[in-house]
């Protein structure tokens, strides 16, 4: 079983050798001490979120405090592809369902997307607050999964500004009912195209209500791919997902 990991303050965990004595404190402390009530002797890994973990066991605690003897300092490197998830805002925590689920399969960035069709609406400072929730649970999500690498929440874009945002993306592909495309051909298109080098991939997911023909149109005009997943609709929540793990299976990652 892999060891559960706390986040450490960066500069902190950048700092730390083997056979040093990382302290842990705040939040993370108490979530370690009084949440899974770590004890002394136990393995713990402490990550700065950028790829940096220590490997060590519990040397002591105290209420909101974790000392941790450190005895392996591993640096990991991120995926070779780069997958994004572009999630358009939908109701009933939908969206936010999506965005946690794509953390444990690996997702690198989140682009929370104002579509035409999304019920939800974030204005002035509730797009902030809102950027703020979705990094808030990919955090915690990376933390559950035992990720050393935490995934960023973009800021909020509308369709215009998603299509200049996605211009360099290798692949995007759109998520879409009536297409006739398939999600695995298009990768191996891409791969052809670019060489064989990694390449960067965005799902673009679209609100309850689905992906206006004219969004699909303009996306599809900047090199977008149309994909449908199997004969069936699924919701916000899944789609997004459902195509991540098949990308995980096709690019190699599993």
């Amino acid at each position: 079983m892999t060891n559960p990991i706390f986040f450490g303050e960066p500069g902190a965990v950048r700092a730390a050798g083997p056979g040093s004595v990382f302290v842990l404190e705040g939040p993370e402390a108490h979530h370690a001490v009084a949440v899974k009530r770590l004890a002394p002797g136990e393995p713990v890994d402490i990550v700065d979120g950028a790829g940096r973990r220590l490997t060590g066991t519990v040397s002591a605690v105290a209420p909101a405090r974790l000392e941790v003897a450190v005895a392996v300092v591993s640096e990991e490197d991120g995926p070779a592809d780069t997958l994004i998830l572009v999630q358009a805002l939908a109701k009933g925590g939908r969206d936010e369902q999506a965005v946690e689920a794509a953390t444990e399969l690996g997702v690198q960035a989140v682009i929370p997307w104002q579509s035409e069709r999304s019920i939800v609406r974030w204005r002035a400072d509730k797009a902030a607050k809102g950027q703020a929730k979705w990094q808030g649970i990919l955090t915690a999500a990376a933390k559950q999964s035992r990720r050393s690498r935490i995934p960023v929440a973009e800021e909020m874009l509308e369709t215009k500004a998603l299509v200049r945002r996605l211009a360099d993306v290798d692949l995007v592909l759109v998520l879409h009912e009536e297409a006739d495309g398939a999600l695995v051909p298009a990768v191996e298109q891409a791969r052809l195209r670019c060489g064989g080098r990694p390449l960067s991939i965005a799902v673009v997911v679209g609100p309850e209500g689905g992906i206006s023909g004219a969004e699909v149109q303009l996306l599809r005009s900047e090199g977008a791919v149309a994909v449908r997943l199997g004969q069936h609709v699924l919701r916000s929540s899944t789609a997004g997902p459902a195509a991540l793990a098949v990308l995980n299976y096709a690019l190699g990652r599993w």
